[in-house]
């Protein structure tokens, strides 16, 4: 029998979206078009795939016990296609879509977007929102070409590599006035703090760290962002527990200064994740290198 390999895409793209409106968005093409694929599809393989529910539609249960084996031969067959292309990042005009956390996108992401402006300035970059649920954000799927942050209980088709570690310093005011140029446990837990709740795994940590050395912090305001602390912090007398980078920014104001904590807070790591679609991409290999070189360089390592 022939198979339309077209329709392998579109059978993906409904079994994780669970919607006709978002797979046809997804895809780029109309919901007419969708539909079509999708009856033929249903005549190919003698079964109806999705049922329609009253909030999207269902897979039945072959669609759910065939989707392991499309999936796989869909990532061998880009496997296979894409290691054979030719990239060449000075005249590429390859588009990335990456879910940084938070911290990855205030650290990082400038510093590799300047120097994609040197040496690929035709590639273009797409940031989304990191989250806990990786199926949603679509490293899990590959339409989301890597995940950067903190990355947990991954699933056997990504690829999790190790890019720096980070640690943990305090800020306040210039002028605060109890604070001069050390923080002792003390004053730190006498102090009113800012708590950063951002998307995914760096607010679990801090709280664990500091649970782990039986360090109180009295809570003042919960912010969900980093770039909203420094505008509270010099307008009141509070302080901010944040990753040292981030302070490092920070301290280039002066209105900041940038304190050791009390006790030593260890360190959090930074990862990148990607499907195994991608292992052998010339473009995906070379942007995940611009991002270790330029972790290793902000991170003080070689």
């Amino acid at each position: 029998m022939r198979y339309d390999l077209n329709l392998l895409p579109v059978f993906i793209a409904l079994m994780e979206e669970r919607s006709v409106t978002r797979a046809a968005v997804r895809l780029g093409i109309t919901q007419p078009a969708l539909s079509n694929s999708l009856n033929r599809l249903r005549d190919t393989l003698r079964d109806p795939l999705f049922i329609r529910e009253r909030y999207g539609i269902k897979p039945t249960q072959f669609a759910e016990e065939i989707a392991p084996a499309i999936a796989e031969t869909l990532a061998r067959l880009d496997e296979v296609i894409i290691g054979r292309q030719h990239f060449d990042p000075a005249t590429s005009t390859r588009q990335f879509n990456i879910a940084p956390n938070s911290y990855v996108e205030i650290v990082l992401m400038p510093v590799v977007i300047a120097r994609l402006r040197e040496q690929a300035p035709g590639i273009k970059v797409s940031l989304s929102s990191f989250g806990n649920d990786l199926a949603e954000i679509g490293v899990i799927s590959g339409t989301t070409d890597m995940a950067l942050g903190r990355i947990v209980d991954p699933p056997d088709n990504l690829i999790v590599q190790h890019l720096m570690d980070d640690g943990l310093a305090c800020v306040v005011r210039i002028d605060h006035p109890d604070i001069g140029d050390s923080l002792s446990r003390e004053q730190y837990e006498q102090l009113r703090h800012v708590n950063v709740l951002p998307p995914g795994r760096l607010r679990v940590g801090l709280f664990q760290t500091l649970e782990r050395q039986g360090l109180r912090r009295e809570l003042a305001i919960s912010v969900t962002h980093f770039l909203a602390v420094p505008e509270i912090i010099a307008v009141t007398d509070y302080c901010a527990t944040l990753p040292r980078l981030i302070c490092n920014q920070i301290a280039k104001d002066p209105r900041f200064k940038v304190l050791q904590p009390p006790v030593d807070l260890g360190t959090f790591p930074v990862e990148i994740a990607w499907h195994v679609r991608y292992r052998n991409d010339p473009a995906h290999q070379w942007f995940r290198q611009l991002l270790v070189e330029t972790a290793a360089e902000l991170s003080g390592k070689p």
